[in-house]
C-alpha cells in the first residue's frame, strides 16, 4: 500500500506525516532518516489500529503479479 507524505525541512532536520493517517508522524535529522522513521511510524500506527479494531493478525507485503 503506499501513503502519501509530507516531507518538512527545517534548521532542525526534517518532519514528516502521513497524510493518509491522523496523527501519524515522524521526524529524523537527515531526510533519508526522516523517510526511515516515517516507515516505522506507519507500520506501528497500523499495528495499533488493527490492536484497537480487535484484528488478530496484519501483515504489509509486497507482491508481484
Amino acid at each position: 500500500m503506499n501513503y502519501r507524505i509530507r516531507l518538512i525541512e527545517t534548521d532542525e532536520g526534517w518532519s514528516v506525516s502521513c497524510l493518509d493517517l491522523e496523527g501519524c508522524h515522524s521526524q529524523g535529522a537527515s531526510r533519508s532518516e526522516a523517510l526511515e522513521a516515517i516507515r516505522q511510524a506507519i507500520s506501528d500506527w497500523l499495528a495499533v489500529e488493527a490492536e484497537e479494531s480487535g484484528i488478530r493478525s496484519a501483515e504489509t507485503l509486497e507482491i508481484a503479479v
